[in-house]
């Protein structure tokens, strides 16, 4: 048996499906693909993801894409430390916060990282090179992002994605009232989600939100979740990014 897991720094995406791996204890390559350098872009990476897009594990020459499948399917092949429950209502709990932060909190976090770190990257590249680069980006709507980010994300944009992520952390605030992880008494994906893309930098990245304060239970799940030999591990992973620029670790403004 053969795993390999191509990623980047020990956040967000990268981090969503490093952790699983740490946490089930499994032996992997590991290989670093350079965000920085473009090297999710470059021909070699293309031809293992046609995506262009971290992460990306490949199990004996079977390449899975996507953070939520990728830890779907490492919890189906490698079932003996379990990440989900077994039980339909449980796993259907699990799912529905796995939907939730896909689809209403990731985009939120991501806006305010491409605007204070992508941004910086993207404005400093000069004109004609950057067109080059934008040509070799696979997905139309990474383009247009990274266009967004050279010119800077509205106000009202931000604004609005500064909304939804206060609402994210109530409802999670709220959802950890019926016990010490999102799908009760279980640790799941649901809370390796929602700690890669939120939990683990909301009170970093955005301190005037007092979340620590306004959301106590949010603050104890956090920890407890860093306690976790697993979470260790995989945020021990190297950061190769300018900590200047560190907008996912809440180091940057």
């Amino acid at each position: 048996m053969t795993l390999k897991y191509y990623h980047a720094e020990p956040a967000a995406n990268s981090l969503k499906s490093m952790i699983p791996l740490k946490e089930k204890g499994l032996e992997f390559e590991s290989i670093y693909v350079d965000l920085h350098k473009f090297e999710q872009h470059s021909d070699w990476f293309i031809a293992i993801n046609p995506e262009g897009q971290v992460p990306v594990l490949d199990h004996n020459g079977a390449i899975i894409t996507h953070t939520t499948v990728i830890n779907e399917y490492l919890d189906d092949v490698f079932p003996e430390i379990p990440l989900r429950p077994r039980d339909p209502v449980g796993a259907a709990r699990m799912r529905y916060w796995n939907k939730f932060v896909d689809e209403h909190v990731t985009n939120q976090v991501s806006m305010h990282g491409w605007h204070r770190m992508v941004g910086v990257i993207a404005r400093n590249i000069e004109s004609g090179e950057f067109e080059k680069l934008l040509e070799k980006i696979p997905l139309p709507h990474q383009r247009e992002k990274w266009k967004t980010a050279r010119s800077g994300f509205s106000e009202a944009d931000l604004a609005e994605s500064t909304r939804k992520i206060i609402f994210a952390c109530d409802k999670v605030e709220t959802q950890l009232a019926d016990g010490p992880w999102l799908v009760g008494d279980m640790y799941t994906t649901a809370d390796i989600n929602f700690y890669s893309h939120c939990g683990m930098m909301v009170n970093r990245m955005f301190p005037e939100m007092d979340i620590d304060k306004k959301c106590p239970r949010l603050a104890d799940w956090r920890a407890r979740m860093e306690a976790r030999p697993g979470v260790k591990a995989a945020l021990e992973m190297p950061d190769h990014t300018n900590p200047e620029l560190r907008t996912f670790t809440g180091h940057a403004k």
